[in-house]
């Protein structure tokens, strides 16, 4: 299964569920997104012909990560640009989440290891704007 979060026509979030499964290959993302997210699903001795990438000229203007969650269990809580709380998903192993816009946090609910991949070069401090995680109390499972 894939899930979009939508807030006001813009992507905040796809979710891949760890049991999503299709031959071939699929993007989920448009060519012009500046993070890529794809699947594939090929048949033994299939073969993806060696290549490199060219150096090409990008321009990226706002970080976007993809997580997947190797083991355990993580609340992800959605925000607007506003930093106003707007619902969560949970997602478990084998799950894979690309944030692409709006503002995220995270609550491990079980042990959990995740690994991220996101542009760099990292910024530091002026990469983020941390603020207030929603009180548990208003907590809005989809």
């Amino acid at each position: 299964m894939i899930e979009k979060i939508i807030y006001n026509k813009l992507i905040l979030g796809l979710i891949l569920k760890a049991d999503f499964k299709q031959s071939g290959i699929q993007f989920f993302t448009d060519d012009n997104d500046s993070q890529q997210l794809g699947y594939m699903n090929r048949p033994v001795g299939y073969e993806i012909k060696p290549h490199r990438h060219n150096l090409v000229p990008r321009e990226v203007h706002l970080t976007q990560e993809v997580l997947f969650v190797k083991s355990g269990k993580v609340r992800v809580d959605f925000y607007n640009n506003e930093q106003e709380y707007l619902e969560s998903r949970i997602l478990f192993t084998g799950d894979v989440i690309l944030l692409s816009d709006g503002g995220h946090g995270f609550k491990m609910l079980e042990p959990s290891e995740i690994i991220e991949v996101k542009q760099g070069p990292y910024c530091g401090e002026m990469d983020k704007v941390r603020f207030e995680s929603v009180d548990e109390k208003l907590i809005n499972l989809k």
